[in-house]
Protein backbone atom coordinates (compact mmCIF):
# COMPACT_ATOMS: atom_id res chain seq x y z
CA UNK A 1 0.00 0.00 0.00
CA UNK A 2 1.43 3.46 -1.08
CA UNK A 3 1.49 6.75 1.46
CA UNK A 4 -1.58 7.55 -1.04
CA UNK A 5 -3.83 4.89 -0.05
CA UNK A 6 -2.55 5.81 3.95
CA UNK A 7 -3.45 9.41 2.96
CA UNK A 8 -6.92 8.08 2.86
CA UNK A 9 -7.61 5.31 4.98
CA UNK A 10 -5.27 6.06 7.96
CA UNK A 11 -8.84 5.38 10.82
CA UNK A 12 -8.25 7.07 14.21
CA UNK A 13 -9.87 5.18 17.49
CA UNK A 14 -9.88 7.07 21.17
CA UNK A 15 -11.02 4.92 23.72
CA UNK A 16 -11.81 7.88 26.20
CA UNK A 17 -13.74 6.90 29.97
CA UNK A 18 -16.30 8.61 28.35
CA UNK A 19 -16.29 9.24 24.81
CA UNK A 20 -15.28 7.04 21.91
CA UNK A 21 -13.67 9.35 19.14
CA UNK A 22 -13.04 7.99 15.91
CA UNK A 23 -12.91 8.18 12.45
CA UNK A 24 -10.81 8.53 9.14
CA UNK A 25 -7.83 11.14 8.62
CA UNK A 26 -9.65 12.76 5.88
CA UNK A 27 -11.97 14.40 8.68
CA UNK A 28 -9.26 16.90 9.35
CA UNK A 29 -8.91 18.07 12.71
CA UNK A 30 -12.18 16.91 14.01
CA UNK A 31 -13.37 13.36 14.65
CA UNK A 32 -16.73 12.00 15.35
CA UNK A 33 -17.90 11.14 18.74
CA UNK A 34 -20.18 9.06 20.45
CA UNK A 35 -20.42 8.02 24.29
CA UNK A 36 -18.25 5.25 25.07
CA UNK A 37 -21.52 3.32 26.71
CA UNK A 38 -24.37 0.78 25.98
CA UNK A 39 -27.39 0.20 27.28
CA UNK A 40 -28.72 -3.56 27.71
CA UNK A 41 -32.57 -3.20 27.32
CA UNK A 42 -34.74 -5.81 28.59
CA UNK A 43 -34.63 -8.06 25.89
CA UNK A 44 -37.89 -10.17 27.07
CA UNK A 45 -40.57 -7.53 26.57
CA UNK A 46 -42.91 -7.52 23.61
CA UNK A 47 -42.25 -4.20 22.51
CA UNK A 48 -38.09 -5.10 22.18
CA UNK A 49 -39.63 -7.18 19.63
CA UNK A 50 -42.50 -5.01 17.54
CA UNK A 51 -40.14 -2.00 17.41
CA UNK A 52 -37.89 -4.22 15.46
CA UNK A 53 -34.63 -3.63 17.56
CA UNK A 54 -32.30 -6.47 16.74
CA UNK A 55 -29.69 -6.06 19.27
CA UNK A 56 -28.96 -6.77 22.67
CA UNK A 57 -26.68 -3.48 23.67
CA UNK A 58 -27.29 0.11 21.97
CA UNK A 59 -24.59 2.53 21.36
CA UNK A 60 -24.29 5.39 18.85
CA UNK A 61 -26.20 8.79 18.87
CA UNK A 62 -29.73 6.72 18.97
CA UNK A 63 -28.91 5.15 22.63
CA UNK A 64 -30.48 7.93 24.80
CA UNK A 65 -34.26 6.71 22.60
CA UNK A 66 -34.07 3.86 23.64
CA UNK A 67 -33.65 4.19 27.58
CA UNK A 68 -36.12 3.79 30.22
CA UNK A 69 -36.93 4.33 33.54
CA UNK A 70 -34.31 5.79 35.55
CA UNK A 71 -34.26 3.19 38.10
CA UNK A 72 -33.09 0.79 35.36
CA UNK A 73 -30.19 2.92 34.27
CA UNK A 74 -27.92 1.45 37.05
CA UNK A 75 -28.10 -1.97 35.67
CA UNK A 76 -28.71 -1.82 32.11
CA UNK A 77 -26.24 1.61 31.00
CA UNK A 78 -22.67 0.45 31.23
CA UNK A 79 -19.63 2.21 30.86
CA UNK A 80 -16.80 0.07 29.85
CA UNK A 81 -14.09 1.83 31.13
CA UNK A 82 -14.63 3.69 33.90
CA UNK A 83 -11.16 3.71 35.42
CA UNK A 84 -9.38 3.00 31.86
CA UNK A 85 -9.07 -0.44 32.66
CA UNK A 86 -11.54 -3.39 31.84
CA UNK A 87 -11.65 -6.77 33.41
CA UNK A 88 -10.70 -9.78 31.56
CA UNK A 89 -13.97 -11.20 32.45
CA UNK A 90 -16.06 -8.54 32.34
CA UNK A 91 -18.26 -9.60 29.18
CA UNK A 92 -21.04 -6.59 29.22
CA UNK A 93 -18.06 -4.26 29.04
CA UNK A 94 -16.46 -6.08 26.26
CA UNK A 95 -19.47 -6.32 24.40
CA UNK A 96 -19.62 -2.78 24.47
CA UNK A 97 -16.45 -2.06 23.46
CA UNK A 98 -17.22 -4.06 20.44
CA UNK A 99 -20.05 -2.33 19.34
CA UNK A 100 -18.63 0.78 19.78
CA UNK A 101 -15.88 -0.01 17.78
CA UNK A 102 -17.95 -1.89 15.10
CA UNK A 103 -20.03 1.02 15.15
CA UNK A 104 -17.49 3.69 14.40
CA UNK A 105 -15.83 1.59 11.53
CA UNK A 106 -19.49 1.18 10.14
CA UNK A 107 -19.91 4.58 10.00
CA UNK A 108 -17.55 5.09 7.41
CA UNK A 109 -17.66 2.03 5.80
CA UNK A 110 -16.21 3.14 2.15
CA UNK A 111 -17.62 2.38 -1.60
CA UNK A 112 -14.27 3.49 -2.94
CA UNK A 113 -13.20 0.12 -5.47
CA UNK A 114 -9.68 0.95 -4.73
CA UNK A 115 -10.46 0.38 -0.50
CA UNK A 116 -8.44 -2.42 0.80
CA UNK A 117 -8.97 -2.01 4.63
CA UNK A 118 -8.12 1.03 7.08
CA UNK A 119 -4.96 1.51 8.82
CA UNK A 120 -6.55 1.84 12.48
CA UNK A 121 -4.92 3.08 15.01
CA UNK A 122 -6.37 2.75 18.77
CA UNK A 123 -5.47 5.02 21.85
CA UNK A 124 -5.84 3.30 25.26
CA UNK A 125 -4.60 4.31 28.78
CA UNK A 126 -1.31 4.48 29.45
CA UNK A 127 -2.27 1.67 32.52
CA UNK A 128 -4.24 -0.93 30.23
CA UNK A 129 -2.46 -3.97 31.01
CA UNK A 130 -1.46 -6.34 28.22
CA UNK A 131 -4.05 -8.34 28.02
CA UNK A 132 -6.01 -5.08 26.85
CA UNK A 133 -4.18 -4.43 24.05
CA UNK A 134 -4.53 -9.01 22.80
CA UNK A 135 -8.63 -7.83 23.38
CA UNK A 136 -8.54 -4.69 21.44
CA UNK A 137 -6.83 -6.71 18.65
CA UNK A 138 -8.86 -9.87 19.00
CA UNK A 139 -12.07 -7.09 18.45
CA UNK A 140 -10.63 -5.82 15.53
CA UNK A 141 -9.70 -9.01 14.04
CA UNK A 142 -13.79 -10.19 14.49
CA UNK A 143 -14.80 -7.12 13.12
CA UNK A 144 -13.21 -7.54 9.90
CA UNK A 145 -14.04 -11.24 9.77
CA UNK A 146 -17.38 -9.69 9.43
CA UNK A 147 -17.34 -6.67 7.12
CA UNK A 148 -13.27 -6.59 5.67
CA UNK A 149 -12.99 -3.03 7.14
CA UNK A 150 -9.43 -3.45 8.69
CA UNK A 151 -6.02 -3.97 6.98
CA UNK A 152 -4.31 -3.64 10.30
CA UNK A 153 -4.01 -2.19 13.55
CA UNK A 154 -1.57 -0.48 15.65
CA UNK A 155 -2.07 0.41 19.45
CA UNK A 156 -0.39 3.24 21.31
CA UNK A 157 -0.86 4.92 24.92
CA UNK A 158 -2.96 8.13 24.91
CA UNK A 159 -0.32 10.51 26.60
CA UNK A 160 1.47 9.31 23.69
CA UNK A 161 -0.98 10.09 21.36
CA UNK A 162 -1.36 13.84 23.09
CA UNK A 163 2.66 14.57 22.57
CA UNK A 164 2.56 13.15 18.76
CA UNK A 165 -0.23 15.53 18.14
CA UNK A 166 1.56 18.45 19.74
CA UNK A 167 5.03 17.51 17.69
CA UNK A 168 6.30 17.61 21.75
CA UNK A 169 9.15 14.81 22.02
CA UNK A 170 10.30 15.59 26.40
CA UNK A 171 7.67 16.76 28.53
CA UNK A 172 4.89 15.72 30.61
CA UNK A 173 1.13 15.25 29.77
CA UNK A 174 -1.32 15.11 31.91
CA UNK A 175 -4.82 12.79 30.31
CA UNK A 176 -7.56 13.72 32.55
CA UNK A 177 -11.12 12.24 31.35
CA UNK A 178 -13.64 10.99 32.87
CA UNK A 179 -12.85 8.39 34.98
CA UNK A 180 -9.12 8.90 35.24
CA UNK A 181 -6.11 11.25 35.41
CA UNK A 182 -3.13 10.28 33.94
CA UNK A 183 0.45 12.33 34.68
CA UNK A 184 2.93 10.36 32.53
CA UNK A 185 6.18 11.99 31.96
CA UNK A 186 7.43 11.38 27.62
CA UNK A 187 11.02 11.20 27.10
CA UNK A 188 10.63 9.82 23.48
CA UNK A 189 8.14 7.10 24.57
CA UNK A 190 5.77 7.34 28.49
CA UNK A 191 7.94 6.82 31.36
CA UNK A 192 5.71 4.32 32.59
CA UNK A 193 7.78 3.79 36.04
CA UNK A 194 7.52 7.59 36.39
CA UNK A 195 3.61 7.72 35.85
CA UNK A 196 1.32 8.36 38.40
CA UNK A 197 -2.38 7.69 38.01
CA UNK A 198 -5.43 9.91 39.85
CA UNK A 199 -8.58 7.68 41.09
CA UNK A 200 -10.65 11.02 39.89
CA UNK A 201 -11.61 12.33 36.61
CA UNK A 202 -15.01 14.30 34.65
CA UNK A 203 -17.03 11.82 36.83
CA UNK A 204 -15.69 13.12 40.49
CA UNK A 205 -16.79 16.30 39.21
CA UNK A 206 -20.02 15.37 38.35
CA UNK A 207 -20.53 13.69 41.47
CA UNK A 208 -19.63 17.06 43.22
CA UNK A 209 -22.13 18.70 40.46
CA UNK A 210 -25.18 16.49 41.56
CA UNK A 211 -24.93 17.20 45.07
CA UNK A 212 -24.67 20.42 44.67
CA UNK A 213 -27.91 20.15 42.05
CA UNK A 214 -29.55 18.08 45.35
CA UNK A 215 -28.86 21.03 47.65
CA UNK A 216 -30.29 23.84 45.60
CA UNK A 217 -33.91 21.77 45.45
CA UNK A 218 -33.11 19.65 41.93
CA UNK A 219 -33.22 16.22 43.59
CA UNK A 220 -34.44 14.51 39.92
CA UNK A 221 -31.68 16.22 37.86
CA UNK A 222 -29.00 15.29 39.83
CA UNK A 223 -29.99 11.56 39.59
CA UNK A 224 -29.57 12.00 35.44
CA UNK A 225 -25.79 11.34 35.15
CA UNK A 226 -25.75 12.46 31.44
CA UNK A 227 -27.68 15.71 32.41
CA UNK A 228 -25.57 16.37 35.34
CA UNK A 229 -22.14 16.34 32.95
CA UNK A 230 -23.78 18.86 30.94
CA UNK A 231 -24.83 21.11 33.66
CA UNK A 232 -21.37 20.69 34.81
CA UNK A 233 -19.95 21.88 31.54
CA UNK A 234 -21.74 24.65 31.48
CA UNK A 235 -21.98 26.45 34.64
CA UNK A 236 -18.49 25.19 36.61
CA UNK A 237 -15.93 27.33 36.51
CA UNK A 238 -11.91 27.02 38.13
CA UNK A 239 -11.10 29.53 40.63
CA UNK A 240 -7.60 31.48 40.88
CA UNK A 241 -8.46 31.25 44.93
CA UNK A 242 -10.89 29.56 46.20
CA UNK A 243 -11.79 31.04 49.10
CA UNK A 244 -11.40 35.03 47.02
CA UNK A 245 -13.94 33.92 44.67
CA UNK A 246 -16.34 32.47 47.12
CA UNK A 247 -16.35 35.82 49.25
CA UNK A 248 -16.90 37.07 45.77
CA UNK A 249 -19.65 35.05 44.15
CA UNK A 250 -21.50 35.50 47.31
CA UNK A 251 -21.25 39.34 47.64
CA UNK A 252 -22.66 39.95 44.06
CA UNK A 253 -25.02 36.83 43.58
CA UNK A 254 -26.60 38.22 40.70
CA UNK A 255 -23.37 38.58 38.71
CA UNK A 256 -22.57 34.76 39.30
CA UNK A 257 -25.96 33.70 39.08
CA UNK A 258 -25.97 30.25 37.29
CA UNK A 259 -29.03 28.82 35.14
CA UNK A 260 -29.30 25.99 32.90
CA UNK A 261 -31.68 25.58 30.41
CA UNK A 262 -31.97 21.72 29.46
CA UNK A 263 -32.10 21.41 25.66
CA UNK A 264 -35.81 21.11 24.14
CA UNK A 265 -37.35 21.07 27.55
CA UNK A 266 -39.37 23.60 29.71
CA UNK A 267 -36.35 22.71 32.66
CA UNK A 268 -34.25 25.39 33.58
CA UNK A 269 -31.67 25.30 36.60
CA UNK A 270 -30.86 28.11 38.68
CA UNK A 271 -28.59 28.08 41.22
CA UNK A 272 -29.72 31.54 42.64
CA UNK A 273 -27.67 32.77 45.82
CA UNK A 274 -26.39 29.11 45.69
CA UNK A 275 -24.34 29.96 42.76
CA UNK A 276 -21.17 30.23 44.58
CA UNK A 277 -21.36 27.02 44.39
CA UNK A 278 -20.08 26.88 40.83
CA UNK A 279 -16.62 27.44 42.04
CA UNK A 280 -16.74 24.09 44.04
CA UNK A 281 -16.98 22.28 40.97
CA UNK A 282 -13.55 23.09 39.09
CA UNK A 283 -11.75 23.42 42.10
CA UNK A 284 -12.59 19.53 42.65
CA UNK A 285 -10.90 18.64 39.37
CA UNK A 286 -7.81 20.21 41.13
CA UNK A 287 -7.53 19.83 44.68
CA UNK A 288 -10.37 17.79 46.39
CA UNK A 289 -8.48 18.22 49.91
CA UNK A 290 -9.58 21.87 50.54
CA UNK A 291 -11.65 21.89 53.86
CA UNK A 292 -15.16 23.28 51.93
CA UNK A 293 -15.20 19.77 50.83
CA UNK A 294 -15.07 17.89 53.73
CA UNK A 295 -18.92 18.89 54.54
CA UNK A 296 -19.78 16.65 51.46
CA UNK A 297 -18.04 14.14 52.37
CA UNK A 298 -19.43 14.31 55.42
CA UNK A 299 -23.12 13.98 53.72
CA UNK A 300 -22.48 10.82 51.36
CA UNK A 301 -20.58 12.41 48.81
CA UNK A 302 -17.99 9.22 47.89
CA UNK A 303 -14.40 10.43 49.01
CA UNK A 304 -12.02 9.76 46.24
CA UNK A 305 -9.76 6.73 47.38
CA UNK A 306 -6.32 5.03 47.25
CA UNK A 307 -7.08 2.14 45.05
CA UNK A 308 -5.29 -0.65 43.58
CA UNK A 309 -6.03 -1.91 40.05
CA UNK A 310 -3.63 -4.92 39.14
CA UNK A 311 -0.07 -3.11 39.85
CA UNK A 312 -1.66 0.24 39.26
CA UNK A 313 -2.29 2.30 42.53
CA UNK A 314 -4.20 4.90 42.18
CA UNK A 315 -4.36 7.94 43.84
CA UNK A 316 -7.24 9.59 45.60
CA UNK A 317 -6.71 12.69 47.42
CA UNK A 318 -3.54 13.78 46.07
CA UNK A 319 -4.10 17.47 44.53
CA UNK A 320 -2.88 18.16 40.74
CA UNK A 321 0.18 20.20 41.35
CA UNK A 322 1.71 17.74 43.65
CA UNK A 323 0.47 14.86 41.08
CA UNK A 324 2.95 16.81 38.45
CA UNK A 325 5.80 17.10 41.53
CA UNK A 326 5.76 13.17 42.59
CA UNK A 327 5.66 12.16 38.85
CA UNK A 328 8.84 14.67 37.66
CA UNK A 329 10.96 14.00 40.71
CA UNK A 330 10.49 10.18 39.63
CA UNK A 331 12.32 10.72 36.95
CA UNK A 332 16.03 11.57 36.27
CA UNK A 333 17.50 14.97 37.47
CA UNK A 334 19.03 16.19 34.48
CA UNK A 335 15.43 15.54 32.86
CA UNK A 336 13.46 17.19 35.23
CA UNK A 337 13.80 20.72 33.79
CA UNK A 338 12.97 19.35 30.21
CA UNK A 339 9.29 18.13 32.00
CA UNK A 340 8.97 21.04 33.46
CA UNK A 341 9.68 23.30 30.62
CA UNK A 342 6.45 21.68 28.52
CA UNK A 343 3.35 20.36 30.15
CA UNK A 344 0.93 19.51 28.10
CA UNK A 345 -3.06 19.53 29.28
CA UNK A 346 -5.49 17.06 27.45
CA UNK A 347 -9.08 15.29 27.78
CA UNK A 348 -12.50 16.66 28.35
CA UNK A 349 -11.66 17.49 32.05
CA UNK A 350 -9.38 20.19 31.14
CA UNK A 351 -11.87 22.10 28.97
CA UNK A 352 -13.33 24.71 31.15
CA UNK A 353 -13.98 28.55 30.44
CA UNK A 354 -13.18 31.41 32.29
CA UNK A 355 -15.20 33.96 31.07
CA UNK A 356 -13.71 37.70 30.82
CA UNK A 357 -16.42 39.23 33.12
CA UNK A 358 -15.06 37.01 35.79
CA UNK A 359 -11.75 37.13 34.80
CA UNK A 360 -10.52 38.12 38.77
CA UNK A 361 -11.49 35.08 40.11
CA UNK A 362 -11.66 32.26 37.52
CA UNK A 363 -9.12 31.18 35.54
CA UNK A 364 -8.21 28.15 32.78
CA UNK A 365 -7.00 25.25 33.52
CA UNK A 366 -3.47 25.87 32.40
CA UNK A 367 -3.18 28.89 35.08
CA UNK A 368 -4.48 26.98 37.79
CA UNK A 369 -1.89 24.26 37.62
CA UNK A 370 0.26 26.95 37.41
CA UNK A 371 -0.73 28.06 40.45
CA UNK A 372 -0.47 25.31 42.30
CA UNK A 373 3.40 24.02 41.49
CA UNK A 374 3.81 27.78 42.52
CA UNK A 375 2.42 27.30 45.67
CA UNK A 376 4.91 24.59 46.40
CA UNK A 377 8.10 26.02 44.88
CA UNK A 378 7.68 25.44 41.55
CA UNK A 379 8.42 28.26 39.37
CA UNK A 380 9.00 28.83 35.66
CA UNK A 381 6.79 26.60 34.14
CA UNK A 382 5.30 26.08 30.60
CA UNK A 383 1.62 24.71 31.04
CA UNK A 384 -0.19 24.52 27.69
CA UNK A 385 -3.64 23.17 27.35
CA UNK A 386 -4.17 21.41 23.76
CA UNK A 387 -6.59 23.39 21.52
CA UNK A 388 -8.93 21.18 21.41
CA UNK A 389 -8.51 18.86 24.44
CA UNK A 390 -10.38 16.29 24.05
CA UNK A 391 -9.83 15.93 20.76
CA UNK A 392 -6.10 15.72 21.42
CA UNK A 393 -5.52 11.92 21.68
CA UNK A 394 -7.35 11.15 18.16
CA UNK A 395 -5.47 13.74 16.01
CA UNK A 396 -2.17 11.66 17.77
CA UNK A 397 -3.30 8.55 16.68
CA UNK A 398 -3.90 9.86 12.75
CA UNK A 399 -0.42 11.57 12.98
CA UNK A 400 1.19 8.10 14.47
CA UNK A 401 -0.99 5.82 11.93
CA UNK A 402 0.09 7.57 9.06
CA UNK A 403 3.55 8.24 9.67
CA UNK A 404 4.38 4.33 11.06
CA UNK A 405 5.44 2.50 8.12
CA UNK A 406 3.15 -0.57 6.67
CA UNK A 407 5.89 -2.90 6.83
CA UNK A 408 6.83 -2.40 10.70
CA UNK A 409 5.29 -5.51 12.16
CA UNK A 410 3.90 -5.20 15.89
CA UNK A 411 5.99 -6.17 18.96
CA UNK A 412 4.88 -7.29 21.84
CA UNK A 413 8.42 -6.14 22.98
CA UNK A 414 8.51 -2.49 22.36
CA UNK A 415 4.81 -2.75 22.15
CA UNK A 416 4.75 -1.01 18.29
CA UNK A 417 3.94 -2.00 14.59
CA UNK A 418 1.25 -3.01 12.91
CA UNK A 419 -0.83 -6.35 13.32
CA UNK A 420 -1.59 -7.37 10.39
CA UNK A 421 -5.48 -8.20 9.73
CA UNK A 422 -6.27 -9.35 6.30
CA UNK A 423 -3.67 -8.57 3.39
Amino acid sequence: MSEVYKRKYTFGEDYGTSDYKFGPITLGERPEVIENRGYFPDTSSIMFKLMGVKKDVIVGKDLAVHLGSREELTSHLVYPMRKGVVDRGDEKAWKVIYEITRYGLDFFRQSDPDFKGFYVCAALSAIAPRYMYEKIFEIHRKIDEETKLIKAVTIIPQPLAVAIAHKVPTCIVIESGHGNTQVCPISRYPVKGAMVVLNRGGSDADALTSQILYDAGYSDIAKEEALVRRIKEALGLVPRKLDEAVEVAKQKPELFRAKYRVPGTRIEVDLGKESWARFLIGEYVFNPKHEIFKSYFKRGMPKPKDVKVGEILFRGMLDLGESVIESVEKCPIELQPYLYGKVLLSGGNFHWRAPPQFREVAVDSATKLKLLLAEKGVENVTVEVAPEPKFSVWRGCIIYGYAVPEDYTWSWDNMEGWLRIHD
